[in-house]
């Protein structure tokens, strides 16, 4: 059936604001070329988006820069303010952006594993406070939350987890109260990192691919045919809980010790460098710590031994770079190995094509982890299956937070309306 002008309408108008987000100020005349629309259905659009508030005359385009023709419409950005949080087991990372993304102001606080639940969720709400009135925000839209943990289907909200801290949920109703106006929408971060991925890293030409949370703990986030699975009760991913060879025992429904994350954990990553002779000396920086000794393992077999000098080097004898490098291939061979074993259990089921080695040992690891965890899993399947290393690394569940709120304002923002 034909469109009904009203609906016609609509959809000419998302089209619109669609291609300015994407592709930044344009003429009129340049969006008659990219929809494929009349010049008056154009005008009329424009006249609708701009008596709605939704784009401006941001300035002109072409040699002669005046008339009708050369005025550039873009998305009014500060007709909403955005703000996305990622919060891990011992800190917690804000940024607010305006509707078209720019970030405004960013910044992060540690959250120690002695603070009670309180305290916790007050520095947190502070710290979102602060990072707000730093960006010059009179008003929040949509705060995008990234949590580890599972989300329930039917609420939306994130489950008590055993191993979490309370604080964590604790924290996603502080904010529903403390911005009363604000939608507050919260997603398991492995899956933000997929969709961050998706959108801006290593998988934007992929429709279906998985990607595996290497950090400090595990996980695995599903992508088929272009849509994030979530499973029947949220947990789609939830992969540290697979059981596997290689471990002491196996996982329980509390514990996920016996099961991949026994194998792939940032602990038993840097245990497993210390058995190769590898040392880390600064366990002061906020990422994982294997991916320290990952990513300087990579650099000392890539020949780069003045990076390992100090921080990752052959136990006792630092001096002796050639041992130091010789360890460190061996150690990145055991890793591949034990990475390996999620990796082609995930393949067996889904056939996805391409697994990203996701967060920030996956990040660490590079294209030479990466590599020999593809070569380990084409061994052990008959599925073509190309792995790559993230783009994004533990940044990627921040940038899929605030692309999660950017999504959910503009759909509110770019419906529809009666007039």
């Amino acid at each position: 059936m034909p469109a009904s002008p009203s609906t016609a309408r609509a959809i000419n108008d998302r089209l619109a604001l669609r291609l300015l987000q994407q592709q930044g100020s344009l003429t009129a005349g340049q969006l008659k070329q990219l929809t494929g629309l009349s010049r008056p259905t154009v005008a009329d659009l424009v006249e609708r988006l701009t008596g709605a508030g939704l784009i401006a005359v941001v300035g002109e385009a072409g040699e002669q820069r005046r008339g009708p023709n050369a005025k550039l419409y873009g998305i009014v950005a500060d007709r909403a303010h955005l703000t996305a949080l990622d919060v891990r087991t011992e800190s917690v990372s804000v940024i607010v952006s305006d509707l078209v993304g720019t970030v405004l102001a960013e910044a992060s606080a540690p959250i120690g594993d002695d603070t009670g639940t309180g305290p916790a969720v007050e520095q947190a709400v502070a710290l979102v406070e602060r990072v707000v009135k730093e960006a010059g925000a009179d008003r929040l839209h949509t705060v995008g939350i990234g949590a580890p943990g599972l989300i329930d289907p039917a609420s939306g909200e994130l489950r008590d987890s055993t191993g979490l801290p309370e604080w964590h949920r604790s924290l996603v109703a502080a904010l529903q109260e403390r911005l009363p106006e604000a939608r507050v929408i919260v997603e398991n971060e492995t899956n933000l990192a997929a969709l961050a991925e998706q959108r801006d890293g290593v998988a934007a030409d992929r429709d279906t691919f998985v990607l595996l949370w290497l950090g400090h703990g595990t996980g695995a986030a599903v992508v088929l045919d272009g849509a994030l699975r979530r499973g029947a009760s949220g947990g789609t991913g939830e992969i540290g809980f697979l059981p596997v060879p290689g471990t002491t025992g196996l996982p329980s429904a509390v514990d996920c010790e016996g099961g991949f994350h026994s194998l792939a954990g940032s602990a038993a990553i840097v245990e497993l460098a210390r058995s190769f002779g590898l040392l880390v000396e600064d366990a002061s920086a906020p990422e994982p710590l294997a991916a320290g000794v990952v990513g300087k393992a990579v650099a000392l077999v890539a020949g780069n031994a003045e990076a390992g000098v100090g921080t990752v080097a052959a136990a006792g004898r630092p001096e002796h770079e050639a041992r130091a490098a010789a360890s460190a291939d061996r150690f990145l061979d055991t890793l591949a190995d034990q990475l390996a074993v999620g990796a082609a259990s995930v393949v067996a089921i889904l056939d996805p094509g391409c697994v990203v080695l996701g967060g920030e040992v996956g990040q660490a690891g590079g294209g030479v982890l990466a590599a020999r965890v593809q070569e380990r899993v084409r061994r052990m399947s008959p599925l073509a299956t190309v792995v790559r290393p993230s783009g994004l690394g533990g940044a990627a569940v921040l940038r899929g937070a605030l692309l999660t709120a950017r999504d959910a304002a503009q759909d509110e923002l770019f419906a529809p309306r009666d007039r």
